[in-house]
């Protein structure tokens, strides 16, 4: 996604392949930068009207404004090799207790197909009336399968125990942003596994998107709700939070159904890592005060649509 501060084009550099870095080379089209340049990097999909991904587009097919003020283009990738940092986010509270077990399925079916050990890792959280990290990232399948199963609702010594609330969502991203998103180097992608639902968060959900936001990283949603818990209706707000979280921060929304299953669901997930566009660019604009400042990536196509958070962290 974005990297703007005075690491970002350390972090930048290390975000580029190899071979990408070297002048002439097939996968580049543009400058290399040295150090001391602050570079905002942007990844995106692009799809048609129709959904279908688009992934044989140059440079030259993208204008991108900051502040809705046009800027250069100075570099520019088709991104499917760059290795991953993916955050497993389990709703385990006792509103997901039926889905439990195929959430538990479909991710570990999703990491063995998707990691690829010493390139990717992959960090496992769960979060009901706490957040508790239950597997640190990681490149081993052997770690993340022996971890999954642990992935679990609460006891009922530990609901007997409980004080406050039951399903800290938003509480669950913050901590992922700031203590492991924040500190890895490479493309970062969260995908949610909850009916939306938070109750008793510290945070909220418009601290829960920056703080994404701010660790640069996509947010894939999925609703996966179990309707009888809630009386046949499932909850009302958890969408809403959901496709707020996923829209923000340049990922997709996804809502389990009869038409749509989990399995599928990862499988349309995996296709778009692998299909990402990487821009960057030098803003024209000195940061004077550290603020958020709004991006709009576009292509000059009128038939695709591009799918790219909205905005940044400038950090002085």
């Amino acid at each position: 996604m974005l990297s703007y501060g005075r690491q970002s084009a350390i972090i930048f550099a290390l975000l580029l392949p190899v071979s990408a870095q070297t002048p002439g080379t097939a996968n580049q089209e543009g400058p290399t930068f040295s150090t001391d340049v602050k570079v905002v990097n942007i990844l995106a999909t692009v799809r048609t009207k129709s959904g279908q991904i688009i992934n044989d587009l140059t440079k030259d097919d993208f204008s991108v404004t900051e502040n809705k003020r046009p800027e250069d283009i100075r570099y520019f990738s088709r991104e499917s090799d760059l290795p991953l940092t993916i955050g497993l986010m389990v709703d385990t509270s006792l509103s997901q207790t039926r889905v439990l077990e195929s959430e538990r399925s479909a991710s570990f079916q999703f990491v063995d197909q998707v990691l690829r050990e010493g390139k990717d890792k992959v960090f496992v959280t769960q979060f009901d009336m706490a957040v508790m990290t239950r597997q640190k990232p990681t490149s081993s399948r052997r770690d993340l399968e022996e971890s999954l199963p642990y992935v679990d609702t609460p006891s009922k010594t530990e609901l007997e125990a409980q004080r406050g609330g039951g399903t800290l969502l938003f509480d669950a991203v913050v901590k992922a942003s700031r203590e492991i998103m924040s500190v890895q180097r490479n493309r970062k992608a969260m995908i949610i596994l909850s009916d939306g639902g938070d109750n008793g968060s510290e945070e909220t959900l418009t601290s829960a998107i920056e703080a994404a936001q701010r660790a640069d990283t996509i947010i894939y949603s999925i609703l996966f709700s179990d309707a009888t818990y809630y009386g046949g209706y499932g909850d009302p707000g958890g969408k809403t939070a959901m496709l707020r979280l996923a829209k923000e921060t340049g990922g997709s929304f996804f809502e389990v159904s009869k038409k749509l299953n989990i399995n599928q669901i990862y499988g349309i997930i995996e296709q778009e890592l692998r299909s990402q566009y990487n821009l960057g660019f030098v803003s024209d604009q000195p940061v004077r005060v550290s603020e958020f400042r709004t991006l709009q990536l576009t292509a000059k196509r009128k038939d695709l649509i591009v799918q790219a958070r909205d905005r940044y962290w400038a950090q002085r």
